[in-house]
């Protein structure tokens, strides 16, 4: 990879890791379920009159926007809601890794190597005592509440697989179509028509902010500068960037949020950090086991 796109993968990182902070400020402003259906909102229009037409079926969009913009990021802001740190969240998210190659065997066929499943122990294992630690003095709700949002975005991502949008910015603005209606539903029923007009009759410039960071620059810039680096670079060669998102996470929820960082906490972000960084190997991808061509190729790898 050139400079420069390295310098934009890891600016892609930091803008997903620092967006914990900014979540975690956001819902002071607005109730999580609302909260979310807004970033949806905004990241949706006017983009979508700009990207064209889908270049995919409406039933995977339909199925990536109920299951990652509904029940992954709803999951998520609610468990942050409910006192998921926003440093943590950003490190336990990263076990959506595991829960992709989980859901991939089953759903896709795909067999893990050795190496994959070695990281997959490991990331497990930083789970673990991510758990006992958040245990000792959080909420076991919240946190149990994040690993859920992790286990939805192994399903999106398998179904995005499945999908195989050519082109990813076109995919994720017409996916942020999706959760909108369902998160305003979710949100009046749950939060309350009145909890949810106060929170937009005390819109400030502050919560805009707080929208259009994580609506335009996290998910439009982001997944529009991701997949630009993956339309020019080998997948084995961005994907490892996204280890760099809980650094960023822990980092700038200590440096803003005030934080602590536990010696247990560090040793799970060594653990889940390193199991994913060995699933990202060349040598871990996953086979899918396929009957032999007459000339003999070998099975596919993925």
């Amino acid at each position: 990879m050139r400079p420069l796109h390295i310098a934009l993968a890891a600016l892609v990182a930091a803008v997903w890791g620092v967006n914990f902070v900014v979540i975690e400020i956001g819902l002071a402003h607005f109730p999580p379920l609302l909260f979310s259906a807004l970033r949806f909102l905004v990241a949706a229009l006017p983009a979508v009159f700009l990207v064209g037409r889908p270049t995919v079926a409406w039933k995977w969009i339909i199925g990536v926007g109920l299951v990652l913009g509904v029940a992954k990021f709803g999951l998520l802001f609610v468990g942050m809601d409910r006192g998921m740190p926003a440093g943590l969240s950003s490190l336990v998210l990263q076990v959506q890794a595991v829960f992709t190659a989980l859901f991939a065997a089953l759903a896709l066929g795909e067999r893990p190597g050795r190496v994959r499943v070695l990281g997959m122990g490991v990331a497990l294992a930083g789970i673990g005592v991510a758990a006992v630690d958040e245990g000792a003095g959080g909420p076991v709700l919240a946190f149990v509440l994040v690993v859920a949002a992790a286990a939805c975005w192994g399903v999106s991502n398998v179904l995005t697989r499945k999908a195989a949008p050519p082109d990813s910015l076109n995919f994720m603005v017409w996916v942020s179509t999706v959760p909108v209606l369902p998160l305003l539903g979710l949100s009046l029923l749950v939060e309350g028509p009145e909890r949810d007009a106060e929170a937009l009759a005390a819109l400030d410039p502050s919560g805009v902010g707080i929208i259009v960071y994580v609506a335009w620059i996290t998910t439009v810039f982001g997944f529009g500068a991701w997949g630009y680096l993956l339309r020019h670079h080998p997948a084995s060669s961005v994907a490892p960037f996204t280890l760099l998102v809980p650094v960023f996470g822990m980092s700038s929820a200590a440096l803003f949020l005030g934080e602590d960082i536990s010696p247990l906490r560090w040793c799970a972000a060594a653990l889940l950090v390193g199991g994913v960084a060995l699933t990202s190997l060349p040598g871990a991808r996953a086979t899918v086991p396929r009957t032999p061509s007459p000339a003999g190729e070998p099975a596919a790898r993925v």
